[in-house]
């Protein structure tokens, strides 16, 4: 199915069969990715008196207990609710239909990085995807403004797919880089690190609270300046995927919490004549 979408003077084709996934699979009985010690994300049969979840072991139909973690287990879109004392459901934030997008591969740069810092300084070791590595891979023309950003991190491995992130620490931002980001007025970003802060900061999530609008140490909904930004989180964008301009869809299902596991849509265009 091809459509057309006019932005502002441009002209662009779609073709809203074909999407592509950045979401990771959350495979309940294989490999999974998972971040800050949380265990691994499962699957039960669900047992009520007389019945049993399960065909193999003679019921008549399936019926499955899950258990995830959805800051820790698999790709996951987050609101401001994170880091609030009111609750805030992610998927009353999370915006209908397709938004314009940029996608972008850096290299994170190891600590320190010069004229770039972190909320608490970055340890020896740390890889920071910072402003000026934004700043050189974002394309020189585009057919829109974005309001979505996604950034894939280099090297692209599929490890990314199943990698225990407990184990070392994942590249993260610096506080110019999410300062950019709401520069350039970016609302919904889409990472394939498991945070876009340091895990162990402090308790700071300073890149949170620079995205979100969020005064430091502030708990309150009322004080965040961007209440309807997302950040999504664990992803995973596939080598096929050009750096350039696409469109995204989130979709998420309508569970409650601050989080919610996500499956980001991405597709491509192509810019039409009039």
């Amino acid at each position: 199915m091809n459509a057309r979408i006019e932005l502002g003077a441009r002209v662009l084709g779609i073709d809203l069969s074909h999407p592509v996934s950045v979401a990771v699979a959350l495979d309940f009985r294989g490999s999974q990715p998972r971040h800050f010690g949380a265990p691994r994300a499962s699957s039960r049969p669900f047992e009520a008196p007389g019945f049993l979840g399960s065909v193999e072991r003679g019921a008549s139909c399936n019926c499955e207990t899950l258990t995830l973690i959805p800051h820790c287990n698999g790709t996951h879109t987050e609101c401001v609710g994170h880091l609030t004392r009111e609750p805030l459901d992610a998927h009353r934030v999370i915006p209908a239909g397709l938004l314009p997008a940029v996608l972008l591969s850096v290299d994170a740069e190891p600590a320190p990085a010069e004229g770039e810092d972190t909320e608490p300084a970055p340890e020896r070791g740390d890889r920071l995807i910072t402003a000026r590595a934004l700043e050189g891979a974002w394309p020189a023309a585009a057919p829109f403004e974005p309001q979505a950003l996604l950034i894939r991190t280099l090297p692209n491995t599929a490890g990314k797919l199943t990698r225990d992130y407990s184990i070392e620490t994942p590249p993260y931002l610096t506080q110019q880089a999410a300062q950019l980001l709401v520069r350039r007025g970016i609302w919904h970003l889409i990472v394939d690190v498991p945070s876009i802060d340091r895990a162990h900061d402090e308790g700071r999530l300073t890149a949170h609270r620079i995205f979100f609008g969020l005064p430091r140490r502030s708990v309150e909904l009322a004080a965040a300046a961007r209440p309807e930004a997302t950040v999504t989180e664990l992803a995973y964008m596939a080598d096929e995927l050009a750096d350039g301009a696409y469109l995204v869809e989130l979709q998420a299902p309508a569970l409650g919490g601050d989080a919610v596991p996500s499956r980001p849509l991405l597709y491509r265009i192509s810019e039409r004549s009039s």
